[in-house]
């Protein structure tokens, strides 16, 4: 989970990053300032993922599952918000990056409270098969690692929009 929240606020800072290129200049067309506009956006919105995720990470490390899954819930508020961020046409394809990415990372956390509530509630009647723990650790691990991946290749999606100054926006919207 320490993996979960280092790579997630790395994620949170290059968002931070492209916001910080996005400077406003004078006389830059509509469509200029609705990416620019929705670069911040994105940014605020992983920002307090960022945040949130440090909450389950707190939890985590309190083994509290109880907190753990309404921190998750609050993990999930902060996606659900970068989902219904209004998109420019031309950030569309990376709007859709963000959120799969963000997808993903939904699914490792519900897929990990799930495993440590199963795990917590274990009674000597109804045990908890370790057999299957290494096994599903590894493929909450691949979701998570799946989910970081695509915030990264949005990100980098991003800043090559950026440094095209939002022409390669259209461009690649259009392919």
């Amino acid at each position: 989970m320490v993996r979960l929240i280092a790579l997630a606020c790395g994620a949170a800072l290059l968002a931070g990053a492209l916001t910080g290129c996005l400077q406003q200049n004078a006389g830059v067309s509509d469509s200029q300032k609705a990416n620019r506009t929705y670069m911040t956006q994105v940014n605020q919105a992983m920002e307090d993922l960022n945040s949130r995720l440090q909450s389950f990470d707190d939890a985590v490390s309190r083994g509290d599952a109880v907190t753990m899954r309404t921190q998750a819930d609050n993990a999930y508020e902060a996606i659900d918000a970068l989902s219904a961020i209004d998109t420019p046409e031309a950030m569309k394809g990376l709007q859709q990056n963000y959120v799969d990415g963000c997808t993903a990372l939904k699914e490792a956390l519900s897929a990990y409270v799930d495993l440590y509530t199963e795990v917590e509630s274990a009674t000597e009647e109804h045990p908890f098969d370790y057999g299957t723990y290494d096994e599903r650790i590894k493929a909450i691990q691949d979701k998570y690692n799946e989910g970081i991946q695509k915030l990264k290749d949005a990100d980098a999606e991003a800043v090559k929009l950026n440094d095209g100054d939002g022409s390669e926006a259209q461009s690649s919207d259009q392919k």
